[in-house]
């Protein structure tokens, strides 16, 4: 008998988690949560995404007030975001998905104006993003990042702490289980990286010691909250936010490596979510910043290969290539990030090849509750809509 490949609507058990299909609504910065407080905008925004057996991760949620560095990102560290976060998922558990709160610290990638009492964003490192890169400022306009604290060894574990706690907030708020970022030149990265992380302590200098902060994170939280509720999203090969390390390859198989040797203490992580390097800072889909879309291919492959366990590739998927990756086994989940945000019913459109409505960039970070949020049609609802969305 000839073996089935998996397609997008092949179902998948994601450890504890039965997947009708596996098209994964991936975290996105969206900027509604005005002062850091979910709103009924929110409830709605994930609703419309939400499918019977389907995989939603939140935009990233901060873990404490020294976290930000966005205008009106939610929050996970108060009572009232708990409550406000626990409707978004009461109602997406009323469509039948599972979701998971992504747990975010953007160390260094902040400005004095989003820190407590305008202190200085701390990081690994006391050197600052280049000017090449733009902050998103409160009023809307843009700036320049700040530099940065470096953080002493005795403050990591205070910060490990926040990222516990705010696991069991999550879980209190009814969510699946978290994921913690990794990724994108934000907190952890910062660590990750070699481009960033110049510290001469236990905490830098080699990759045994780049990686340490990552997995005290990963086993504070996942002893707080258990392993199979745990998922970590990294992005080895991306210099997002002059995110570089010297070899993106090895430190992948690194962190690869430390999480699977973590599992035969903790149990089965939820999964690894990976972003290929065709993600950019303004999300083109183009060739691989260190080669050609087969050396892309190929580092991804290598990865998925070596985790001992679900494995979600993000970055730039269209249909056929999402499809592509689940039937060459290069992903076991596919995320989807822009596509996503203009085509609420995309699982369906993806299920009878619909055509896609167009994304409108400019609004991807405004505060506004509607227009570029909630606003985008549904298959069923007239061409006026869309013809209105096309002209913003």
């Amino acid at each position: 008998m000839a073996e089935v490949r998996p397609d997008l609507f092949s179902p998948y058990k994601m450890g504890q988690f039965d997947l009708n299909h596996r098209i994964v609504l991936a975290p996105m910065t969206r900027c509604r949560s005005l002062n850091g407080i979910p709103q009924p905008a929110n409830v709605e925004y994930y609703v419309q995404r939400a499918t019977k057996g389907g995989f939603l991760i939140t935009e990233g949620s901060l873990i404490s007030p020294t976290a930000g560095g966005f205008p009106h990102c939610p929050g996970i560290y108060t009572e009232q975001q708990i409550n406000e976060w626990k409707k978004v998922v009461d109602a997406v558990h009323a469509k039948g998905s599972v979701i998971f709160c992504q747990l975010w610290h953007v160390g260094r990638a902040s400005n004095q104006d989003y820190q407590p009492g305008g202190a200085a964003p701390i990081s690994s490192t006391d050197k600052p993003i280049s000017h090449r890169w733009k902050i998103h400022m409160p009023n809307g306009k843009y700036g320049s990042y700040a530099s940065p604290r470096r953080l002493h060894a005795s403050e990591i574990p205070v910060i490990v702490q926040h990222y516990r706690q705010c696991a069991l907030n999550a879980i209190k708020a009814g969510f699946d289980g978290i994921e913690i970022h990794g990724a994108h030149g934000y907190l952890i990265d910062q660590f990750l990286k070699d481009g960033i992380n110049d510290r001469k302590d236990e905490f830098g200098g080699t990759i045994d010691n780049r990686c340490r902060f990552l997995l005290m994170v990963v086993e504070s939280v996942a002893t707080a909250i258990g392993a199979s509720r745990v998922g970590v999203r990294i992005s080895p090969a991306i210099d997002h936010l002059d995110a570089r390390d010297s070899d993106p390859h090895g430190l992948g198989l690194a962190v690869i490596d430390r999480l699977n040797a973590l599992q035969t203490q903790l149990g089965k992580l939820a999964y690894l979510h990976v972003t290929q390097p065709r993600y950019t800072a303004y999300g083109q889909t183009e060739s691989a910043p260190h080669g050609s879309q087969e050396d892309e291919t190929r580092l991804m492959r290598s990865w998925r290969r070596a985790y001992k366990g679900t494995f979600i590739a993000s970055g730039g998927f269209t249909r056929e290539l999402g499809r592509e990756a689940l039937v060459e086994g290069d992903a076991d989940l596919v995320s989807y990030g822009r596509l996503f945000i203009s085509n609420p019913d995309l699982v369906r459109r993806f299920d009878v090849n619909a055509h896609l409505t167009r994304y409108v960039r400019a609004t991807f970070y405004s505060q506004d509750p509607v227009v570029g949020y909630t606003d985008y049609p549904f298959l069923e609802e007239g061409s006026k809509k869309l013809d209105r969305i096309s002209r913003l």
